[in-house]
Protein backbone atom coordinates (compact mmCIF):
# COMPACT_ATOMS: atom_id res chain seq x y z
CA UNK A 1 0.00 0.00 0.00
CA UNK A 2 1.46 3.51 -1.50
CA UNK A 3 1.47 6.06 1.87
CA UNK A 4 -0.86 9.50 1.25
CA UNK A 5 2.68 11.09 0.85
CA UNK A 6 3.68 8.41 -2.05
CA UNK A 7 0.64 9.24 -3.71
CA UNK A 8 0.96 12.62 -3.68
CA UNK A 9 4.19 13.04 -5.10
CA UNK A 10 3.07 10.89 -8.09
CA UNK A 11 0.07 13.06 -8.85
CA UNK A 12 2.49 15.95 -8.80
CA UNK A 13 4.38 14.29 -11.23
CA UNK A 14 1.27 14.20 -13.75
CA UNK A 15 0.86 17.78 -13.58
CA UNK A 16 3.50 18.80 -14.87
CA UNK A 17 3.38 20.31 -18.14
CA UNK A 18 5.83 19.43 -20.98
CA UNK A 19 5.40 22.36 -22.59
CA UNK A 20 8.25 25.14 -23.02
CA UNK A 21 10.96 24.16 -25.55
CA UNK A 22 13.00 20.94 -26.15
CA UNK A 23 15.74 21.64 -23.41
CA UNK A 24 13.06 21.79 -20.84
CA UNK A 25 11.45 18.53 -22.32
CA UNK A 26 14.08 16.57 -22.27
CA UNK A 27 14.91 18.03 -18.37
CA UNK A 28 11.30 17.07 -17.46
CA UNK A 29 11.31 13.82 -18.94
CA UNK A 30 14.83 12.98 -16.95
CA UNK A 31 13.54 14.40 -13.85
CA UNK A 32 10.44 11.59 -14.50
CA UNK A 33 12.68 8.75 -15.30
CA UNK A 34 15.18 9.24 -12.01
CA UNK A 35 11.53 9.70 -10.59
CA UNK A 36 10.36 6.02 -11.30
CA UNK A 37 13.75 4.66 -10.93
CA UNK A 38 13.24 5.87 -7.19
CA UNK A 39 9.37 4.23 -7.22
CA UNK A 40 11.23 1.02 -8.32
CA UNK A 41 13.56 1.01 -6.02
CA UNK A 42 10.86 1.92 -3.01
CA UNK A 43 9.16 -1.29 -4.31
CA UNK A 44 11.88 -3.46 -3.94
CA UNK A 45 12.82 -2.46 -0.57
CA UNK A 46 9.34 -3.49 0.70
CA UNK A 47 9.36 -6.55 -1.09
CA UNK A 48 7.63 -6.11 -4.31
CA UNK A 49 10.47 -6.73 -6.71
CA UNK A 50 11.24 -10.50 -5.07
CA UNK A 51 7.39 -11.41 -4.82
CA UNK A 52 6.92 -10.49 -8.48
CA UNK A 53 10.10 -12.27 -9.82
CA UNK A 54 11.13 -14.73 -7.10
CA UNK A 55 10.16 -17.78 -8.79
CA UNK A 56 12.97 -20.67 -8.59
CA UNK A 57 13.72 -23.88 -9.95
CA UNK A 58 15.06 -26.12 -7.08
CA UNK A 59 16.42 -29.51 -9.39
CA UNK A 60 19.22 -31.60 -8.46
CA UNK A 61 21.81 -31.06 -11.35
CA UNK A 62 24.63 -33.73 -10.28
CA UNK A 63 28.06 -32.48 -12.15
CA UNK A 64 30.59 -35.84 -12.44
CA UNK A 65 33.43 -34.83 -10.70
CA UNK A 66 32.27 -32.50 -8.43
CA UNK A 67 32.61 -32.41 -4.49
CA UNK A 68 31.56 -31.39 -1.14
CA UNK A 69 32.54 -31.72 2.24
CA UNK A 70 30.20 -32.02 5.43
CA UNK A 71 30.64 -31.81 8.89
CA UNK A 72 27.62 -33.05 10.61
CA UNK A 73 26.77 -34.04 14.41
CA UNK A 74 23.86 -36.71 15.41
CA UNK A 75 22.14 -36.03 18.97
CA UNK A 76 19.50 -38.75 20.12
CA UNK A 77 17.80 -39.49 23.12
CA UNK A 78 15.47 -42.25 23.92
CA UNK A 79 13.32 -43.35 26.41
CA UNK A 80 11.90 -47.22 26.77
CA UNK A 81 8.83 -48.49 28.59
CA UNK A 82 7.99 -51.86 28.86
CA UNK A 83 5.14 -53.53 29.98
CA UNK A 84 6.25 -56.12 31.81
CA UNK A 85 9.57 -55.08 32.47
CA UNK A 86 10.84 -58.32 31.48
CA UNK A 87 9.84 -58.22 28.04
CA UNK A 88 12.86 -55.44 27.36
CA UNK A 89 15.28 -58.91 27.48
CA UNK A 90 13.59 -60.39 24.37
CA UNK A 91 15.01 -57.18 22.14
CA UNK A 92 18.54 -56.38 21.40
CA UNK A 93 19.39 -53.82 23.75
CA UNK A 94 18.94 -49.81 22.74
CA UNK A 95 21.09 -47.31 23.41
CA UNK A 96 19.25 -44.82 25.30
CA UNK A 97 21.89 -41.46 24.19
CA UNK A 98 24.39 -41.53 21.29
CA UNK A 99 26.52 -38.69 19.93
CA UNK A 100 27.75 -39.27 16.45
CA UNK A 101 30.48 -36.71 14.43
CA UNK A 102 31.85 -36.92 11.43
CA UNK A 103 33.67 -35.44 8.49
CA UNK A 104 32.05 -36.91 4.79
CA UNK A 105 33.84 -35.77 1.67
CA UNK A 106 31.22 -36.35 -1.08
CA UNK A 107 32.48 -36.99 -4.72
CA UNK A 108 29.78 -37.81 -7.96
CA UNK A 109 31.26 -40.55 -9.45
CA UNK A 110 28.94 -40.89 -12.54
CA UNK A 111 25.38 -39.51 -13.57
CA UNK A 112 23.25 -42.50 -15.12
CA UNK A 113 21.50 -42.17 -18.48
CA UNK A 114 18.01 -41.26 -16.29
CA UNK A 115 19.44 -38.22 -14.54
CA UNK A 116 20.18 -40.23 -11.09
CA UNK A 117 24.05 -40.69 -10.03
CA UNK A 118 26.38 -42.86 -7.81
CA UNK A 119 27.59 -40.91 -5.05
CA UNK A 120 31.33 -41.89 -3.30
CA UNK A 121 31.06 -41.02 0.38
CA UNK A 122 34.29 -40.98 2.09
CA UNK A 123 34.73 -40.82 5.97
CA UNK A 124 37.78 -38.53 6.81
CA UNK A 125 36.59 -38.47 10.46
CA UNK A 126 33.72 -40.58 12.76
CA UNK A 127 33.36 -40.18 16.67
CA UNK A 128 30.32 -42.39 18.24
CA UNK A 129 29.39 -42.17 21.60
CA UNK A 130 26.58 -43.93 23.50
CA UNK A 131 25.72 -45.42 26.75
CA UNK A 132 25.03 -48.82 24.94
CA UNK A 133 27.47 -50.58 26.98
CA UNK A 134 25.71 -49.16 29.87
CA UNK A 135 22.36 -51.52 28.98
CA UNK A 136 24.07 -55.20 28.01
CA UNK A 137 25.10 -57.92 30.70
CA UNK A 138 28.48 -57.55 32.68
CA UNK A 139 30.33 -59.78 30.60
CA UNK A 140 29.37 -58.09 27.38
CA UNK A 141 29.81 -54.59 28.21
CA UNK A 142 34.01 -54.46 27.78
CA UNK A 143 33.70 -55.74 24.35
CA UNK A 144 30.93 -53.03 23.44
CA UNK A 145 32.57 -50.60 25.15
CA UNK A 146 35.83 -51.70 23.05
CA UNK A 147 34.33 -51.69 19.34
CA UNK A 148 32.17 -48.30 19.89
CA UNK A 149 35.71 -47.09 20.96
CA UNK A 150 37.50 -48.68 17.95
CA UNK A 151 34.55 -47.72 15.60
CA UNK A 152 35.52 -44.23 14.29
CA UNK A 153 39.31 -45.55 13.75
CA UNK A 154 37.74 -48.48 11.35
CA UNK A 155 35.79 -46.35 9.86
CA UNK A 156 38.29 -43.23 8.45
CA UNK A 157 38.84 -44.05 5.08
CA UNK A 158 36.06 -46.15 4.39
CA UNK A 159 34.44 -45.26 1.74
CA UNK A 160 30.61 -46.35 0.78
CA UNK A 161 29.27 -46.12 -2.67
CA UNK A 162 25.85 -44.33 -2.83
CA UNK A 163 22.64 -44.73 -5.57
CA UNK A 164 20.52 -41.54 -5.42
CA UNK A 165 17.85 -41.28 -8.22
CA UNK A 166 16.98 -37.87 -9.80
CA UNK A 167 15.49 -36.36 -7.43
CA UNK A 168 17.68 -37.22 -4.78
CA UNK A 169 15.78 -40.16 -3.45
CA UNK A 170 18.10 -42.73 -2.16
CA UNK A 171 17.81 -46.11 -3.91
CA UNK A 172 20.61 -47.79 -1.48
CA UNK A 173 23.95 -47.90 -0.57
CA UNK A 174 26.97 -50.37 -1.30
CA UNK A 175 30.68 -51.45 1.19
CA UNK A 176 28.95 -51.01 4.55
CA UNK A 177 28.24 -54.42 5.17
CA UNK A 178 31.91 -55.76 5.29
CA UNK A 179 32.18 -52.94 7.77
CA UNK A 180 29.51 -53.51 9.81
CA UNK A 181 30.28 -56.94 9.95
CA UNK A 182 32.69 -56.53 12.39
CA UNK A 183 31.05 -55.53 14.66
CA UNK A 184 28.69 -57.11 17.54
CA UNK A 185 25.59 -58.18 16.45
CA UNK A 186 23.72 -55.45 18.36
CA UNK A 187 25.51 -52.77 17.15
CA UNK A 188 25.09 -53.23 13.82
CA UNK A 189 21.65 -52.13 13.37
CA UNK A 190 21.67 -48.75 15.36
CA UNK A 191 24.86 -48.12 13.00
CA UNK A 192 23.50 -48.37 9.89
CA UNK A 193 19.54 -46.90 10.70
CA UNK A 194 22.29 -44.34 11.53
CA UNK A 195 24.20 -44.31 8.05
CA UNK A 196 20.82 -44.36 6.55
CA UNK A 197 19.04 -41.32 8.30
CA UNK A 198 22.48 -39.08 6.64
CA UNK A 199 22.49 -40.37 3.59
CA UNK A 200 18.58 -39.71 2.59
CA UNK A 201 19.26 -36.21 3.84
CA UNK A 202 22.36 -35.66 2.00
CA UNK A 203 20.41 -36.31 -0.85
CA UNK A 204 17.67 -34.23 -0.63
CA UNK A 205 15.00 -36.90 0.33
CA UNK A 206 11.80 -35.87 -1.03
CA UNK A 207 13.17 -32.29 -0.91
CA UNK A 208 12.53 -31.03 -4.66
CA UNK A 209 9.35 -29.83 -6.47
CA UNK A 210 8.60 -30.52 -9.85
CA UNK A 211 7.83 -27.08 -10.50
CA UNK A 212 9.33 -23.35 -10.10
CA UNK A 213 8.41 -22.15 -7.00
CA UNK A 214 7.82 -18.36 -5.33
CA UNK A 215 8.62 -17.26 -2.28
CA UNK A 216 5.83 -18.93 0.73
CA UNK A 217 4.47 -21.23 -1.34
CA UNK A 218 4.22 -25.11 -0.11
CA UNK A 219 4.30 -28.33 -1.88
CA UNK A 220 4.14 -31.85 -0.65
CA UNK A 221 6.12 -35.30 -1.45
CA UNK A 222 5.15 -38.45 -0.83
CA UNK A 223 7.70 -40.57 1.30
CA UNK A 224 6.20 -43.94 0.80
CA UNK A 225 8.76 -46.79 -0.02
CA UNK A 226 9.06 -50.59 0.65
CA UNK A 227 11.52 -52.64 2.33
CA UNK A 228 14.19 -53.50 0.30
CA UNK A 229 18.05 -53.99 0.17
CA UNK A 230 19.73 -51.58 3.21
CA UNK A 231 16.31 -50.59 4.34
CA UNK A 232 14.29 -53.04 6.25
CA UNK A 233 11.06 -51.36 6.76
CA UNK A 234 7.87 -50.38 4.94
CA UNK A 235 7.74 -46.80 4.49
CA UNK A 236 4.41 -44.64 4.37
CA UNK A 237 4.85 -40.79 5.05
CA UNK A 238 4.60 -37.58 3.63
CA UNK A 239 6.60 -34.37 3.59
CA UNK A 240 5.31 -30.72 3.66
CA UNK A 241 7.71 -28.36 2.70
CA UNK A 242 7.83 -24.07 2.10
CA UNK A 243 10.29 -22.18 0.04
CA UNK A 244 10.78 -19.16 2.36
CA UNK A 245 13.27 -17.13 0.28
CA UNK A 246 17.15 -16.56 -1.28
CA UNK A 247 20.29 -16.57 1.01
CA UNK A 248 23.96 -16.53 0.74
CA UNK A 249 25.95 -19.08 2.48
CA UNK A 250 29.81 -19.81 1.96
CA UNK A 251 29.46 -17.26 -1.46
CA UNK A 252 26.96 -19.97 -2.73
CA UNK A 253 23.29 -18.46 -3.92
CA UNK A 254 21.45 -20.47 -1.83
CA UNK A 255 16.90 -21.35 -1.13
CA UNK A 256 16.31 -21.18 2.43
CA UNK A 257 13.51 -24.25 2.56
CA UNK A 258 11.65 -25.05 5.69
CA UNK A 259 9.61 -28.44 6.23
CA UNK A 260 7.75 -30.81 8.08
CA UNK A 261 7.32 -34.40 7.92
CA UNK A 262 5.13 -37.84 9.08
CA UNK A 263 5.79 -41.27 8.45
CA UNK A 264 4.88 -44.45 10.06
CA UNK A 265 7.38 -47.66 9.15
CA UNK A 266 6.62 -51.24 9.38
CA UNK A 267 9.54 -54.09 9.38
CA UNK A 268 9.25 -56.08 6.25
CA UNK A 269 8.29 -59.65 7.88
CA UNK A 270 10.42 -61.33 5.15
CA UNK A 271 13.35 -59.50 6.59
CA UNK A 272 12.66 -60.60 10.49
CA UNK A 273 12.26 -64.24 9.33
CA UNK A 274 15.32 -63.89 7.78
CA UNK A 275 16.97 -62.95 10.65
CA UNK A 276 15.21 -66.00 12.45
CA UNK A 277 13.40 -63.37 15.20
CA UNK A 278 10.09 -63.74 13.98
CA UNK A 279 10.81 -67.86 12.72
CA UNK A 280 11.75 -67.83 16.89
CA UNK A 281 8.40 -66.27 18.07
CA UNK A 282 6.34 -67.83 15.97
CA UNK A 283 7.84 -71.19 17.04
CA UNK A 284 6.53 -70.45 20.75
CA UNK A 285 3.09 -69.37 20.03
CA UNK A 286 3.74 -65.63 19.52
CA UNK A 287 3.59 -63.47 17.76
CA UNK A 288 5.32 -59.61 16.72
CA UNK A 289 3.31 -56.21 15.74
CA UNK A 290 5.80 -53.66 15.29
CA UNK A 291 4.76 -50.06 14.90
CA UNK A 292 7.10 -46.75 14.28
CA UNK A 293 5.42 -43.34 14.04
CA UNK A 294 7.68 -40.30 13.25
CA UNK A 295 7.41 -36.94 12.65
CA UNK A 296 9.98 -33.97 11.79
CA UNK A 297 10.82 -30.76 11.21
CA UNK A 298 13.96 -28.63 9.65
CA UNK A 299 15.49 -25.68 7.64
CA UNK A 300 17.36 -27.02 4.27
CA UNK A 301 19.88 -24.43 2.37
CA UNK A 302 19.33 -25.77 -1.19
CA UNK A 303 22.39 -24.12 -4.05
CA UNK A 304 20.42 -22.67 -6.91
CA UNK A 305 22.61 -23.54 -9.15
CA UNK A 306 22.55 -27.51 -8.71
CA UNK A 307 20.49 -28.45 -5.78
CA UNK A 308 23.36 -29.76 -4.00
CA UNK A 309 21.97 -29.76 -0.07
CA UNK A 310 24.49 -26.90 1.69
CA UNK A 311 23.52 -27.01 5.29
CA UNK A 312 20.68 -29.16 6.89
CA UNK A 313 18.76 -28.62 10.24
CA UNK A 314 16.52 -31.24 11.74
CA UNK A 315 14.81 -32.60 14.29
CA UNK A 316 12.90 -36.33 14.34
CA UNK A 317 10.38 -37.29 16.69
CA UNK A 318 9.69 -41.47 16.50
CA UNK A 319 7.69 -43.90 18.97
CA UNK A 320 8.51 -47.76 17.90
CA UNK A 321 5.71 -49.58 19.54
CA UNK A 322 5.90 -53.18 19.68
CA UNK A 323 3.10 -55.84 20.54
CA UNK A 324 3.83 -59.29 21.28
CA UNK A 325 1.33 -61.55 21.16
CA UNK A 326 1.01 -65.01 22.80
CA UNK A 327 2.00 -63.98 26.12
CA UNK A 328 5.46 -63.51 27.93
CA UNK A 329 7.42 -66.48 30.09
CA UNK A 330 6.78 -65.56 33.76
CA UNK A 331 4.96 -62.66 33.83
CA UNK A 332 2.31 -61.07 32.28
CA UNK A 333 0.96 -57.70 31.19
CA UNK A 334 -1.64 -55.85 33.00
CA UNK A 335 -4.82 -56.33 32.54
CA UNK A 336 -4.73 -59.13 30.32
CA UNK A 337 -3.13 -56.64 26.65
CA UNK A 338 -0.37 -58.10 24.54
CA UNK A 339 3.16 -57.25 26.03
CA UNK A 340 4.23 -54.07 25.46
CA UNK A 341 7.46 -52.38 24.67
CA UNK A 342 7.81 -48.77 23.65
CA UNK A 343 10.54 -46.88 22.63
CA UNK A 344 10.64 -43.06 21.99
CA UNK A 345 13.36 -40.78 20.51
CA UNK A 346 14.33 -37.18 19.69
CA UNK A 347 16.95 -37.00 17.19
CA UNK A 348 18.98 -34.16 16.35
CA UNK A 349 21.33 -33.71 12.79
CA UNK A 350 23.04 -30.33 12.14
CA UNK A 351 25.05 -30.59 8.77
CA UNK A 352 27.08 -27.94 7.12
CA UNK A 353 28.63 -28.39 3.82
CA UNK A 354 31.72 -26.37 1.71
CA UNK A 355 32.96 -26.58 -1.96
CA UNK A 356 36.16 -28.47 -2.02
Amino acid sequence: MLRPERVDAISQWRRVPVAGGRGTAARRLSRLSHGALAILLWLSGTGWGFALGGKVALVRKYRPGQKMVYQTEIRAKSEIRSDPPVLKSYFPPVPLEYLMRQQNTVTVEAVRPDGGADIQHRFDKFEVQSDLAAEMPGDLKDSARDAQEDFGQRLKGQVLTVHYDRGGRLLGFDGAEGLLEQFDESLREPLRQMLQVFLEQMGGQSLYPKHRVKQGEEWTEKMDAPAQGDNPYNVQGESTLRYVGKTRYRGVNAAIVDFHFDNVMTPGLDNLRREGALAQLEAHGMGLDVRIQGHGEGRVLVALDDGRVLQNHTTMHQTMVALLKGGVAGSGSSGGQPARLEIQSVTEMNVEGSGK
